[in-house]
C-alpha cells in the first residue's frame, strides 16, 4: 500500500486528507516513481477549491512536481532504468503528494547529483514557470523587468534568472520578504497600495517588461508603468492580462531540462525554505495558501523532520 494526500471534494482545506491505496503501476510511456519530495504550488488549492474545473475524478490525488527514484518502468520506456534518479511534472489522475506516482517518461529529466531531491522538486512546475516567464518576451541586457510576487518561489526564481541575463529586476512582494528578495540582486519595492508610484521612484522611465504572478488589482495598478501592454506575462490572472492588452504564460517543452541545468551550475537557487512531512501536507498547502510563503515549500513522504513539525531549510 502506498500513503496518497487527496481532496475528496471541490471546496475549502476540509475536503483533503491522506488515503492507503495500492501503490500505482506503471502504463505504457510511464514511469513508477518513489517520491522522495514533492513541491507545493498555489495550483494544487486552487485544483482543490474547484477553480479550475470540477471535472476530475473524486477522491482526487495534490501535488503536481516530484522528484524520487524509478522503482518500474512501463512498456516502450526508454533511456531511464530502474534506481535511477529523476523529476517530473505527475502523470494525469496521480499526485505528487504520495509516497508512489507516476511520470510519464516524455516529460521526466534525470536529476543531477548536484541537486537535492528537495530542491529537484521545485523544478516541473515552479521552476520552469519562471523560466518561460521570463524569456516568452526577451529582454536585453539592462532592461527593466517589474516581477509582481517577487518573494514566492516561482518570483525568487524569476528574479534571479533575470540577475543572470543581467537585466534591471525590480520585485514587488510584502515587506517582510525584503531581505530574501534583494539577496536575488533585484531592487526591492514593498506591495500595496501606491506601488504603481514607488516603483516609479526607482523606475523614472518605467519598465520594460512586467511578470505577474499575482493578478487583479495588483496587476491593474502597474499597467501603466509598461509603454507597450503587450509586453505583460501573466502566470496568474490571464484574464485580467489579455484584459490590459498582455497575455498568458505559454509554456514550453524545453523549459524544465534548461532550468534544471542553469540549477545544477548553481546560478539559480530555488529557495525551499522549509520541508514538511507528508504527515503535515494540510499544513504546507495552508501556508502556500495563505499567499504569504516565502520561498518555496516541499513535502517528503520519508518524515524530514520530527513528526508534526516542518524543517526550515533557508540557506
Amino acid at each position: 500500500m502506498s500513503t496518497v494526500y487527496v481532496f475528496t471534494d471541490f471546496g475549502g482545506p476540509e475536503t483533503q486528507q491522506l488515503l492507503d491505496r495500492p501503490a500505482p503501476q506503471p502504463g505504457p510511456g510511464e514511469l513508477a516513481v518513489e517520491v522522495r519530495a514533492a513541491g507545493v504550488n498555489p495550483v494544487d488549492w486552487k485544483i482543490r477549491s474547484g477553480a479550475l474545473g470540477r471535472d476530475r475524478e473524486l477522491p482526487a490525488p495534490m501535488g503536481r512536481e516530484v522528484s524520487g527514484v524509478v522503482t518500474d518502468l512501463g512498456e516502450g520506456v526508454e533511456g531511464f532504468a530502474v534506481g535511477d534518479e529523476v523529476l517530473g511534472p505527475v502523470a494525469d489522475g496521480h499526485g505528487g503528494f504520495a509516497e508512489h506516482t507516476l511520470v510519464r517518461a516524455a516529460e521526466a529529466v534525470a536529476k543531477p547529483e548536484e541537486i537535492s531531491f528537495a530542491d529537484a522538486a521545485t523544478i516541473p512546475v515552479a521552476a520552469a514557470t519562471a523560466y518561460d516567464a521570463t524569456h516568452q518576451i526577451e529582454l536585453d541586457p539592462g532592461q527593466r523587468l517589474l516581477i509582481l510576487g517577487a518573494g514566492g518561489g516561482v518570483g525568487l526564481m524569476a528574479a534571479q534568472i533575470g540577475s543572470v541575463h543581467q537585466f534591471t529586476v525590480i520585485g514587488v512582494a510584502s515587506q517582510s520578504k525584503r531581505k530574501i528578495v534583494e539577496s536575488t540582486g533585484a531592487t526591492f519595492v514593498p506591495s500595496g497600495k501606491g506601488v504603481a508610484d514607488r516603483v516609479r521612484e526607482v523606475a523614472p522611465e518605467g519598465v520594460d517588461l512586467i511578470v505577474d504572478l499575482v493578478g487583479g488589482e495588483a496587476l491593474r495598478e502597474v499597467v501603466g508603468l509598461v509603454a507597450d501592454p503587450t509586453r505583460i506575462i501573466s502566470a496568474a490572472d490571464a484574464t485580467t492580462a489579455t484584459e490590459l492588452g498582455g497575455a498568458a504564460l505559454e509554456r514550453t517543452q524545453e523549459a524544465m531540462e534548461k532550468i534544471t541545468e542553469v540549477i545544477e551550475y548553481g546560478l539559480v537557487d530555488p529557495h525551499v525554505t522549509a520541508c514538511y512531512p507528508l504527515t503535515e501536507a494540510g499544513r504546507a498547502v495552508a501556508e502556500v495558501e495563505t499567499g504569504h510563503a516565502t520561498g518555496k515549500i516541499v513535502l517528503e513522504p520519508t518524515p524530514c523532520a520530527d513528526p508534526g513539525h516542518a524543517r526550515s531549510l533557508v540557506r
